[in-house]
């Protein structure tokens, strides 16, 4: 994990999900996720989007890089993750969207984005859209209940691998 995302993921948990900085303002999440290769559990910071029914957007733009950022190949391999919002803390499902549902839900979200638009500008590759929807019950953050890693290796706030 990068030195930005240690300090913005202790942010996150210190201020109740709000972090100040270049990120103020930007609805954040904590996704808990597992290496593809490694096995090992990570922790990453993302901007979303709210959808309909508790769900939550991401975009795996990578700052508009040529490459996927890790935690997309992770969520390919393990689409089961923990998600982080505000205090709250759940199971959820990743679902990449291909297609006309992808095309739509992009189409809205360039329109609220303006950095969404400099990062597609910044890159040939499509960028992934995923989903995230909600599994179970939810949790307050804080408690020791690991939903994400049960029989695997836990590494604390580490980068994706």
């Amino acid at each position: 994990m990068t030195d930005f995302d240690r300090r913005t993921v202790e942010a996150f948990r210190a201020n109740r999900g709000r972090v100040g900085g270049v990120l103020a303002g930007t609805p954040l999440i904590l996704i808990h996720h597992i290496g593809a290769k490694s096995g090992i559990e990570r922790v990453t910071p993302l901007a979303y989007f709210a959808q309909n029914e508790g769900d939550f957007a991401i975009v795996a733009s990578n700052g508009g890089s040529p490459t996927h950022p890790m935690w997309y190949y992770n969520l390919e391999a393990n689409p089961t993750i923990t998600v982080e919002v505000g205090i709250e803390r759940f199971p959820a499902r990743a679902e990449e969207l291909v297609g006309t549902p992808r095309a739509e839900l992009w189409s809205r979200l360039i329109a609220e984005s303006a950095d969404l638009t400099m990062y597609q500008s910044r890159t040939e590759r499509v960028i992934p859209l995923l989903l995230l929807r909600r599994l179970g019950l939810s949790y307050q953050s804080g408690s020791e209940s690991n939903l994400c890693s049960a029989g695997r290796r836990k590494a604390s706030s580490t980068s994706a691998s």
